[in-house]
């Protein structure tokens, strides 16, 4: 179903977004007001970061989120009512962002249950490789959720394939290795990674870790199917409050 949605809304559309937000940052009443904006603004699919305490995969700027929503008392739980709380009001897929630890505290069945009772549409678990998450992608499949795996720019080609075999939905690729929130090159050699990624899989390419405007935007028409925004919009948020995620979002438009 995800994939579908991607396929049908790139029909009239050069490339789609997607964002990120860490739930319960600022606090929770305020990551309501940053759907909302960016939904109105047109971004087309939101990850939910569920909270954790040693995010390996974000750089400062989603860290600090991460840290100031736990010390705010950001739980699973309230994660999961906020989760159903937006799925249920707004008509774009939702997908959750976490770490191995959170899910398997949780326990892999019901973590997909509790998804599929929501109504998301799959998860990005970046520290759970396929080798080590069979359990957790035996219970996304049977709750017809997409499990989401990640290529990086030092991914060789067969693991690339091998990636895409237990993934669906998309695929998320980072535009370099390293964490969030650094500055990218939007270059030929980013150009040629693409490339290597659309061969090695038929799934549609996410692209995220560095898309900060518009120029990077348009980089990726032609080349990508979704550009990824996720620390820009927080720093704007940080300085200016949530009104500024929906200018934001229209700017790359």
């Amino acid at each position: 179903m995800l994939e579908k949605y991607i396929r049908d809304r790139r029909k009239s559309r050069d490339i789609l977004l997607m964002t990120h937000i860490v739930l319960g940052y600022p606090s929770f009443e305020e990551s309501f007001e940053i759907v909302k904006q960016m939904v109105e603004a047109g971004t087309d699919l939101i990850e939910l970061q569920i909270p954790f305490s040693e995010p390996m995969a974000d750089g400062p700027v989603i860290l600090k989120a991460n840290q100031k929503a736990l010390e705010n008392g950001s739980s699973v739980d309230r994660c999961l009512e906020f989760a159903q709380e937006v799925s249920r009001r707004f008509d774009i897929p939702f997908l959750f962002m976490t770490y191995a630890n959170i899910v398997f505290k949780l326990g892999w069945d019901r973590f997909a249950e509790k998804m599929s009772g929501i109504g998301l549409y799959g998860a990005i678990v970046p520290d759970l490789p396929p080798e080590e998450g069979k359990d957790y992608i035996n219970a996304m499949k049977r709750n017809n959720l997409n499990p989401i795996f990640i290529f990086t720019p030092e991914t060789c080609n067969e693991r690339m394939a091998y990636l895409s075999g237990h993934c669906s939905g998309f695929v998320y690729c980072t535009a370099r290795k390293g964490v969030t929130g650094r500055q990218t090159s939007f270059s030929d050699d980013l150009g040629r990674y693409l490339e290597r990624c659309s061969k090695a899989t038929s799934l549609p390419l996410a692209v995220g870790f560095g898309v900060r405007n518009r120029k990077d935007v348009d980089f990726l028409k032609g080349r990508a199917d979704i550009a990824v925004i996720g620390s820009q919009t927080i720093r704007l948020v940080q300085d200016h409050g949530p009104e500024a995620a929906g200018e934001f979002i229209r700017s790359l438009l």
